[in-house]
């Protein structure tokens, strides 16, 4: 990670992106991260968990102690199996999950895989979106583009809490994942941010339903973090720029993401936070 200003150079992918072509490469805490024993024992599903910033949520997990399952695309198995290597190698367990969470069955199929494969579930992530390339104008937006995109970022948000309720006891936890769109929304990308304002108050209405159950339900709004999503769907002079528009002057790495997922997670140090959403967006501002 750096604390200096930097552009990165112009590059392109085919959604969904991949991580090892990206220049350079995103620091998902392979070499930083230390746990500290805040999840032993615990087991999470964290979807799109491949790469990007579920990748660095994997990993922190792993080595605070929890045994991980990650779902994901199936065009997005190498990245599926390098997380896989990083959770393993700190003797946690990583169940790899492959599917389109845009079907119904497949989000539910997704959790009993999860449940199975790790004899239970504590933490629900609901980290995958899905963003379509910058448009010029509402008029740019096709019907089966707002349909993914909407399937992808909330119909599965519901179904997955839908699946993994009955497995979710007190002290279990939620984190979705939110944006800096949902407070400065582009307008080359509202079905997007549209989305992530609507995650903002799931959450809200999650954490006040679930709440007398003891299962706490929280977000995370990432800024400008530097993920395969950002060379699969931005233009070569939106990358040039990406992140220097922040207070910070820099893109965010996901490894700097994790730490938020973690207290989350942490029935110890979260145990009284539920209903909130949690900024890491280099100084813009979350309200």
């Amino acid at each position: 990670m750096t604390e200096e200003n930097q552009a990165f150079p112009a590059q392109q992918q085919e959604p969904p992106g991949l991580t090892a072509p990206m220049e350079p490469q995103p620091d998902h805490g392979e070499t930083s991260y230390t746990g500290h024993g805040r999840l032993d024992g615990m087991r999470a599903l964290i979807t799109g968990g491949d790469s990007g910033i579920g990748r660095a949520v994997a990993i922190a997990y792993a080595r605070e102690g929890a045994d991980v399952a990650i779902s994901y695309l199936p065009e997005e198995q190498e990245d599926a199996e390098e997380t896989a290597r990083w959770v393993e190698r700190v003797q946690r367990r990583c169940v790899l999950v492959p599917g389109d969470l845009t079907q119904e069955d497949v989000c539910r199929q997704t959790v009993e895989r999860a449940v199975e494969g790790l004899g239970g579930l504590d933490v629900l992530v609901n980290n995958a979106g899905y963003q379509m390339a910058r448009r010029d104008s509402v008029a740019d937006v096709t019907t089966d583009d707002l349909d993914r995109v909407m399937r992808t970022n909330l119909y599965a948000l519901v179904w997955l809490v839908q699946a993994a309720l009955p497995h979710l006891e007190s002290g279990s936890s939620i984190i979705n994942v939110s944006s800096i769109q949902a407070y400065q929304p582009s307008n080359a990308l509202l079905d997007y941010a549209s989305t992530k304002a609507a995650i903002n108050n799931l959450t809200v209405n999650l954490a006040a339903e679930l709440g007398p159950k003891g299962i706490r339900v929280n977000a995370v709004a990432p800024g400008p973090i530097w993920t395969p999503l950002q060379p699969a769907t931005q233009p070569n002079e939106k990358i040039e720029q990406f992140g220097l528009d922040t207070p910070l002057g820099r893109a965010g790495q996901p490894a700097e993401c994790a730490p938020a997922f973690v207290f989350l997670a942490s029935p110890r140090d979260a145990s009284y936070v539920s209903g909130t959403v949690l900024g890491v967006t280099g100084g813009k501002p979350v309200f």
